[in-house]
């Protein structure tokens, strides 16, 4: 696979005035009295820590530091065995009989019974329940049916035999089915607790978790707090005894905060920044499974017309974007499944597929006026794009309002929202055009083109296709790998002819972290663990 990091140029007054900012960071050398505390920078409210309703990075990176699933990933990001102590698999592949270890427990210290995960993940597939990642269980018998009104949970194929086992029925064979149970929708919660306090996740009074750590306290838009768990099964692994999550939502001031030694670790560096710290030894650039994009409402004007959506994604420079405003070593985007999924062949499925589209302003210009046309306009309607507020999304949109003026003629309204907000207006399809990113659960093009299922929640553009969706649903029980993989070249293809979205660019993740601290996983597809992580000195 090709290089992924691209080298920056150095901006030498720059680098000097923001390394001015610095505190002293020099540790004190080894001891055995080390407090074994890190402070981490959060650059938004977790919106939910519920595993049913969660949907986003900021979550899901709470929750899989307090919880896990029958399988999770170790050290390296291979998919292993969590709370699953033996799996056995019918000769068809579609009847799963897990085993769940006798130590595993509740941060309470209450048991974790089979009966707590098939009451999960009904609850996720309960209607009532509202989960927009219910679709991920669509795989399990009756699932789907349950979800939608049409069937009952006594139809879905996962059943508690006893405390100790769970069986799962599956619609098929499938062969990535370990990697999904690893995602947080798949993790239990404590029924009796859940029945007895719908809002038991709202704070850390009520929480119960089984994780490696446990939530201790949530001052909201302040701070997360999670303590060792010494009820989990694994704690000999664990040196942490807390990590407090610092929610900053401003690029600057985490980056400053990080320099005089307030924070321990921090990701998505300001771009500012970067060029500062490139070549710090506590700076990090990790390769992200992900896609930052800008969806359109194909339901809204001017973007109900495809002609027009293609005519926006040609009109931006990509290059000129991750070179020059991100600066992170990202890598330009003319498709949707990034790179780094290895296909049967040995290849890459991103250099496989290839680009979709380039970009070109003249025929950008042409095909806006194409798609004018045919709507019966004399001028375009007003358009505004919409972000999160983050200081890189507020330069991007910010760059890419140039760009549609420059290319397209076109000028276009920038808005923000906090992220709460901004995922409650998108989910109502309040919006023209908004960013927006997505991280794959698991390294697969499937969980990359899933997001844009007619009837998948997460998919907030109202563009739905029936060809993409059979052929979707053909991949997933196909058992031959080459073909699988072919027809998921073949959903690209009639995704990226629509265009309900631009592709901007595939993700990097860049961090500081202080040589204080050793062991820290770092994932493609997830954000980092800290469950291994150590503080080695003061």
């Amino acid at each position: 696979m090709k290089k992924w990091l691209i080298m920056l140029v150095a901006m030498l007054a720059l680098s000097s005035v923001l390394a001015g900012c610095g505190g002293d960071k020099a540790t004190s050398g080894n001891s055995k009295d080390v407090k074994q505390e890190m402070t981490v920078g959060m650059t938004a409210e977790p919106p939910a820590l519920d595993p049913a309703l969660a949907t986003d990075t900021t979550s899901g990176w709470v929750l899989n530091h307090t919880f896990e699933g029958l399988y999770t990933k170790d050290k390296k990001g291979e998919i292993v065995p969590g709370l699953a102590k033996d799996t056995k698999v019918s000769d068809d592949g579609k009847t799963y009989t897990f085993t769940i270890r006798d130590d595993a427990k509740w941060s309470d210290g209450t048991p974790v019974t089979a009966q707590d995960f098939e009451y999960s993940w009904k609850r996720v597939l309960n209607p009532e329940t509202g989960s927009s990642f219910a679709f991920y269980l669509y795989y399990i018998k009756g699932a789907e049916a349950y979800n939608k009104g049409k069937g009952s949970a006594d139809q879905v194929g996962v059943k508690a035999v006893d405390d100790h086992t769970l069986q799962v029925e599956l619609n098929a064979p499938l062969a990535y089915f370990n990697k999904l149970l690893a995602m947080y929708t798949f993790y239990p919660v404590k029924k009796d607790l859940v029945e007895k306090n719908k809002n038991w996740a709202a704070d850390a009074k009520n929480y119960v978790s089984n994780g490696a750590f446990k939530m201790t306290d949530w001052k909201h838009n302040s701070q997360v707090v999670i303590e060792k768990n010494d009820k989990y099964y694994g704690q000999k692994d664990v040196s942490l005894k807390k990590i407090t999550f610092k929610i900053v939502p401003d690029a600057t001031t985490y980056y400053q905060m990080y320099k005089t030694g307030e924070l321990d670790f921090i990701m998505t560096l300001p771009s500012d920044a970067l060029e500062a710290e490139k070549n710090n030894k506590e700076f990090k650039e990790v390769p992200y499974f992900g896609t930052y994009m800008i969806m359109f409402n194909v339901n809204k004007e001017p973007f109900t017309n495809a002609k027009i959506r293609r005519a926006f994604a040609m009109s931006i420079d990509r290059k000129t974007l991750t070179d020059n405003v991100t600066k992170a070593g990202e890598i330009p985007a003319y498709g949707m499944v990034p790179p780094g999924v290895k296909t049967p062949n040995g290849g890459d499925f991103r250099e496989e597929g290839g680009n979709y589209f380039k970009e070109d302003a003249a025929e950008a210009k042409k095909l806006l006026q194409e798609g004018m046309k045919e709507e019966g306009w004399s001028t375009l309607p007003n358009v505004t794009l919409l972000y999160n507020t983050a200081e890189n999304n507020k330069k991007i949109a910010e760059a890419v309002q140039e760009m549609v003026k420059k290319n397209l003629g076109v000028d276009i309204k920038v808005n923000n929202q906090e992220w709460k907000t901004y995922l409650d207006t998108t989910h109502q399809q309040n919006f023209q055009m908004a960013r927006m990113g997505w991280i794959g659960s698991f390294v697969d093009p499937v969980i990359m083109l899933d997001y844009y299922l007619g009837d998948s929640p997460n998919n907030r553009t109202g563009w739905v296709n029936k060809k993409y969706d059979d052929i979707m649903a053909k991949s997933k029980v196909e058992q031959d790998e080459t073909k699988r993989f072919e027809l998921l070249h073949q959903a690209e293809d009639v995704l990226m002819q629509d265009m309900p979205f631009m592709p901007v660019y595939f993700y990097t993740n860049t961090f500081l972290v202080s040589s204080k601290f050793s062991n820290i996983a770092y994932y493609l597809e997830s954000s980092p663990s800290f469950k291994w992580a150590k503080k080695t000195s003061n």
